[in-house]
C-alpha cells in the first residue's frame, strides 16, 4: 500500500484513521460535526446523573402509579369473583332445598295415588 507524499502529510487521512471511544450516539455526532480538540467530551459519570435524574424518577413513579392501579383493579376482580362464588353457592343451596322438599311431595303424592289405587280395587272388588 504505497501513499502519495500529499496523503500522509494531510490531516484529513491522519483524522480519519484515529480511533474514538464515545459512550453514546450524541457523543459520535459531537465528534462528526466539531474540528478535533473543539469538542469536550464529558466522563460517563458526569453524564449519567444529569441525564437520568427526573426522567427517572418520573418513569419510576409513573411505573409505581401503573403497578398500584393494577394491583386495585385485580383487587375488586377478585372481589367480584367471589361474591358471585357466594351467590351462587347460595342459590345452588336453595335450589337443593326446593329438590328435596318437591321430592318429598312427590313421594306423598306416590303415597296417596296408592292409597287411591288401593281403595278403587277395593270399591271394584266389593261392586263384582
Amino acid at each position: 500500500m504505497n501513499h502519495s507524499p500529499q496523503d500522509a502529510g494531510s490531516d484529513g487521512i491522519h483524522e480519519d484513521r484515529k480511533l474514538y471511544v464515545v459512550d453514546s450516539i450524541n457523543d459520535l455526532n459531537k465528534l462528526n460535526l466539531f474540528p478535533a480538540g473543539s469538542q469536550h467530551l464529558f466522563p460517563l459519570e458526569e453524564k449519567t446523573p444529569d441525564v437520568g435524574t427526573n426522567s427517572g424518577s418520573r418513569s419510576h413513579s409513573l411505573f409505581f402509579l401503573g403497578l398500584i392501579v393494577v394491583l386495585i383493579v385485580g383487587l375488586v376482580l377478585v372481589s367480584f369473583v367471589m361474591f358471585l362464588i357466594v351467590q351462587t353457592g347460595n342459590k345452588m343451596d336453595d335450589v337443593s332445598r326446593r329438590l328435596t322438599a318437591e321430592g318429598k311431595d312427590i313421594d306423598d303424592l306416590k303415597k296417596i295415588n296408592s292409597m287411591i289405587v288401593k281403595r278403587l280395587g277395593q270399591l271394584d272388588a266389593k261392586r263384582n
